[in-house]
């Protein structure tokens, strides 16, 4: 059996993270990495590792983290705007296997990204 990705370990509390959202679907927390003055991962709790791996099953999940991006945005305060992100696999950059999404703001974005 794989070895629990380390947002796996995050959900089960198994290691430490500055949590700043939670419900029964999702959590977020602050990137340990950020790349912008805010930089949360909201993750789905149930385990999908890629966009290529959501089923119709998982449409309910993946709808629920965008809602609790825009919750958490506001809360935030985050008037201005903020960027999401989701890397689907290695090329595109996603490092850690579960599904997630970056919030990034604080300072204006370019475009193209990357």
């Amino acid at each position: 059996m794989a070895e629990p990705t380390i947002f796996k370990r995050i959900i089960d509390r198994e290691i430490p993270a500055k949590i700043v959202y939670e419900d029964d679907l999702c959590l977020a927390f602050e990137d340990i990495h950020p790349q912008a003055p805010i930089h949360l991962v909201l993750i789905p709790k149930k385990e999908i590792a890629t966009v290529d791996d959501v089923g119709e099953d998982d449409v309910p999940i993946v709808g629920h983290l965008l809602f609790a991006a825009r919750k958490v945005a506001s809360q935030l305060g985050l008037d201005d705007g903020y960027r999401l992100v989701l890397n689907c696999g290695k090329n595109a950059g996603q490092e850690v296997m579960h599904l997630h999404y970056h919030l990034l703001a604080g300072r204006p974005f370019g475009w193209p990204p990357g």
